[in-house]
């Protein structure tokens, strides 16, 4: 279930203001498909400059390409604050992927909900970066399978969801009854680097 979910990601200034200071999304792209398996992944990039910077009060305004400008706070956990400069361009990009598998096993499994988390910070004296990766793992039940209207609905430990699946022939194996495993991945990853002179 590794083979396509390889993405990193950083977190030291929050990513929905950066957002607002920034353009259109990247499209997403469906990752792998196989009868029995489907695997999808979005990812969405931003660009913003350091406008200014309140050493005193931790604020940091940056400026999108648009013209928007966004100031926010920086906490005492962003270690490299003081290597940020005016002009320094700040590039944000938030990762999902969403992987199903058909469970081929002789018995049920009970559903199950693994979540972790791994956290990735730039060197003590680099311009701040790092990498913030939220992994949920799910064994789900499948309780309706919908060939015309092409989605599968799947009951896991803590919801159920409906999902459009964009190829026929992945529900063509999957049956109501049957168990998939699901894998879920978010991430997101923040890189300043130096203005060009």
């Amino acid at each position: 279930m590794n083979k396509f979910i390889n993405v990193a990601a950083a977190l030291v200034i929050s990513m929905p203001l950066l957002v607002q200071a920034q353009t259109a999304p990247q499209a997403g792209a469906i990752v792998a498909s196989a009868p029995g398996e489907a695997a999808v992944a979005q990812s969405i990039q931003v660009q913003g400059k350091v406008k200014s910077i309140d050493k005193k009060s931790r604020t940091v305004v940056i400026v999108g390409a648009q013209g928007k400008e966004v100031a926010m706070t920086v906490g005492e956990d962003a270690r490299n604050f003081n290597q940020l400069r005016v002009g320094d361009v700040v590039t944000l990009t938030y990762v999902q992927a969403l992987a199903l598998e058909l469970m081929k096993v002789e018995n049920k499994v009970v559903s199950e909900r693994v979540e972790s988390e791994q956290t990735v910070r730039t060197k003590l004296g680099e311009k701040p970066g790092g990498v913030v990766q939220r992994t949920i793992r799910a064994v789900a039940d499948v309780v309706a399978v919908d060939q015309k209207a092409e989605t599968i609905t799947l009951r896991g430990p803590k919801q159920t969801v409906e999902l459009a699946v964009n190829n026929p022939a992945q529900l063509k194996e999957v049956k109501v009854g049957n168990q998939v495993e699901v894998v879920y991945v978010e991430a997101i990853g923040l890189e300043v680097t130096a203005a060009k002179k």
